[in-house]
């Protein structure tokens, strides 16, 4: 009897510890679970995250500047705080979704797109009732008394680093049906931002710190009633689903100029899709690119292996004692857009001994503060500041002069070509490392010339010899 005792006594205290271990392997699951959905809350997407302009995104500030009967009247201004990416023709769209049931009386330096659904209102209509509205910016050329400081540009914004004193855009609006203090009124939600296409992600508008604006004669400074901060990032892959432009690459030592990769930005597939590519040749290339209806940001580009609408070819020139130089030409191959205060971000080793650049405008960009190997070059106001469509002038070009370090100089494995290349803030595409141009072997070329020699003094002697 003791034994059969001893024996249930076991199998129970067996049954306890299993069931206690399947609590903790079922604890421990739920515990990794649990961290795994955390992780992906907590963990923000690296997709907008720009190695060589960390810091880049666009602000937008919601200043609060006075209070109307039923709303308040804002000051919204866009500062463009990207080192080289810029919004370009056709300008920027903002859009943003109201809290309450807000409409727009007036705005001054921009208009919405759409009015929307106003019926309700007899006599004094609103500019915009719409729940979610557009606004764009006013063109070049508006009636002054429209105007605002940094407004009517047509939605272009510079960046910062570029033109310095066109990195701003702002305008006006004079909300109604919305609160008339501070605990009342209610922050925007959903901001978007196009510009033009998409690409840039806003997060949520938050209190900031109120804004303070100096009169023009620097004697008196006034303080919004309150003010929001909204902050949109860049991301390539967002903004179109293949890339926008290649690179390619030769040198003075070697015969081989290796082109951008085939099918880059896409393929020519005229006969599944009538249209995607032109012949520059072809007898109707004025009437495709010009014809009605044509959305100027869709690319209609010239028929070409990598169908890339911008190339950047590095082409390494001459060897001095002291010195190297290297040609950069950039062409447009899209029939249906000029580029304008266009810009180029290049990586390379040897920008910390740059000497001289011919026709582009330079300044060195140190993302990883003492290191300088990255440049920003732009084309010269008024000279070659325009890149211009696909066609006979549709590119630009430039030489560059750098002073040999003896202690990182060489022309071997490809040294001498950049590691990295931004068109417009894009990243291009490079052509694989091992199809580099190759500096050729000093022994097989001394073999060779040897060869040539011998093979020269046989032909000499055994023509005498006949003779």
């Amino acid at each position: 009897l003791e034994l059969q005792q001893i024996k249930k006594l076991q199998e129970s205290a067996q049954k306890e510890m299993g069931f206690a271990f399947r609590s903790l392997s079922k604890l421990a699951t739920c515990t990794a679970v649990l961290v795994f959905l955390l992780s992906c809350f907590s963990f923000t997407s690296t997709e907008a995250y720009d190695a060589l302009d960390p810091n880049g995104n666009i602000t937008l500030k919601w200043d609060i500047i006075s209070w109307t009967p039923d709303g308040y009247v804002a000051q919204v201004t866009m500062f463009n705080f990207q080192q080289y990416r810029h919004i370009q023709a056709p300008g920027w769209s903002l859009g943003w979704t109201w809290a309450k049931k807000e409409v727009i009386w007036s705005m001054v330096g921009a208009q919405t797109t759409d009015q929307g659904d106003c019926s309700k209102y007899k006599g004094n209509i609103p500019h915009c009732c719409r729940k979610d509205p557009t606004v764009v910016d006013l063109l070049p050329g508006t009636a002054y008394n429209q105007q605002i400081a940094n407004c009517c540009k047509g939605g272009v914004i510079n960046s910062w680093v570029q033109d310095p004193n066109n990195y701003a855009s702002a305008f006006q609006v004079s909300v109604g049906a919305a609160g008339t203090t501070n605990k009342t009124v209610r922050v925007p939600k959903n901001f978007t931002l196009r510009a033009p296409g998409p690409g840039y992600t806003c997060g949520p508008a938050k209190v900031g710190k109120p804004t303070k604006f100096v009169t023009a004669d620097q004697r008196r400074v006034t303080q919004a009633m309150m003010t929001w901060n909204v902050t949109c990032t860049y991301s390539q892959f967002l903004a179109q689903k293949t890339p926008t432009c290649c690179v390619s690459l030769s040198s003075f030592y070697n015969d081989t100029i290796v082109p951008c990769p085939t099918c880059t930005c896409g393929c020519q597939n005229n006969i599944t899709h009538p249209g995607s590519c032109v012949d520059s040749n072809s007898p109707y290339l004025k009437s495709v690119v010009a014809g009605p209806g044509k959305n100027s940001l869709t690319p209609l580009v010239q028929c070409t292996s990598h169908m890339c609408p911008v190339r950047i070819h590095w082409h390494v020139k001459l060897n001095y004692k002291d010195y190297w130089r290297v040609k950069v030409t950039i062409t447009n191959f899209n029939y249906r857009m000029n580029y304008t205060q266009w810009n180029m971000v290049v990586q390379h080793p040897n920008f910390d001994n740059l000497t001289k650049i011919f026709s582009f405008n330079y300044k060195p960009l140190t993302p990883y503060d003492a290191i300088n190997d990255t440049a920003m070059l732009w084309g010269v106001k008024f000279y070659n500041d325009l890149l211009t469509q696909a066609g006979p002038l549709g590119n630009v070009q430039s030489e560059l002069l750098f002073r040999k370090d003896k202690s990182t100089f060489t022309f071997e494995k490809g040294w001498a070509f950049p590691r990295r290349i931004y068109f417009n803030g894009d990243n291009c595409v490079m052509p694989p490392p091992d199809a580099y141009p190759y500096l050729p072997n000093p022994g097989s070329r001394l073999e060779t010339s040897l060869l040539t020699l011998l093979m020269a003094l046989f032909s000499y002697l055994a023509f005498f010899a006949f003779v």
